[in-house]
């Protein structure tokens, strides 16, 4: 176990580095100037500019600009934006609150989106089974900001049963259920209808015939047989999910009002802000990895016969 985490360890560091490359020279690639509105109204004046470019490395070329911020990056920099503040410090604080947003939308993934395809592969052709089908379908169709939007109105504007909008960034966890349902409302049905599918198909298998012809309750063939099996795929899924809820939120943290990692990409973005696009983007990339790694090693938890030596 321990030489198969460090073997993909190692295998994660050419990734990382292949992909931050590939974003950084993207995001530097970007038409318009950084230095635009910095100034006010007017123009920045060619000193400021000047001294502007010299401190962000702008003037040297790609490559060397890249080596810069590896550099500083190993260390643990992850740089200063173009506002003169370090992006750890605004990372620091807006990774506390779309982490717990994605977290609690994988919990719905989890809880609400196993429990409804269990049900549905168990009761195939019957009218839970089709509910789930028709209601996964039905929220797959729409676009999650349409979903939210409406979700947003109805239960947080008409009713008033949750906040409307995320007050601010140590906002409580009671305000951000609603945002991480409506963030995780697509997931939910692909999760609904991959373990429902799984199930079925496991349930064909020679192996729970054996057991149920030999006396094992469907119950117990379902729960602790068949549904090990079937979760492979869905925890498959769940594991790539996580890392595209934390920098997939931007619609969400939008209509909110939520202060993240989404919001904070896509200011960058608008900004010319290139470092700390690309830094905030390399830490999902990184944590992406990692939580892989983790859906690995579970494998073999699902799985006795999925060895890791």
């Amino acid at each position: 176990m321990g030489k198969y985490i460090v073997r993909r360890i190692l295998q994660m560091i050419p990734v990382v580095l292949g992909a931050t490359f590939i974003i950084f020279a993207m995001v530097f690639a970007l038409p318009g100037d950084p230095t635009a509105g910095k100034c006010g109204d007017r123009p920045c004046s060619p000193e400021y500019v000047a001294a502007f470019r010299e401190e962000h490395n702008l003037n040297d070329p790609l490559p060397v600009q890249y080596g810069k911020y590896l550099g500083k990056f190993v260390q643990g920099d992850l740089g200063t934006n173009y506002y003169g503040i370090p992006v750890k410090e605004d990372l620091a604080k807006r990774y506390t609150i779309t982490g717990r947003l994605a977290l609690m939308a994988i919990v719905f993934e989890i809880v609400i989106g196993i429990l409804a395809g269990v049900l549905a592969g168990v009761r195939k052709g019957r009218f839970i089974d089709n509910l789930v089908t028709v209601s996964t379908l039905f929220v797959i169709s729409i676009p999650v900001f349409v979903i939210g939007v409406l979700l947003q109105y109805q239960f947080g504007i008409k009713w008033g049963l949750v906040p409307a909008t995320v007050p601010s960034l140590e906002a409580p966890t009671s305000s951000l259920i609603l945002p991480a349902f409506v963030l995780g409302s697509i997931s939910i049905a692909y999760v609904a209808r991959l373990t429902r599918t799984n199930l079925v198909e496991n349930l064909r298998a020679d192996y729970v015939r054996t057991a149920v012809a030999k006396g094992l309750t469907k119950r117990r063939a379902v729960g602790v047989h068949t549904l090990r099996n079937s979760l492979i795929p869905v925890v498959t899924y769940i594991g790539a999910d996580f890392g595209g809820l934390l920098g997939g939120a931007i619609v969400t943290e939008r209509i909110f009002n939520i202060q993240g990692v989404g919001g904070y990409i896509w200011k960058g973005i608008n900004s010319r802000d290139g470092v700390a696009v690309v830094s905030t983007v390399t830490v999902l990339v990184i944590v992406y990895l990692l939580v892989n790694l983790l859906v690995d090693l579970l494998y073999g938890v699902l799985d006795p016969r999925i060895s890791h030596e």
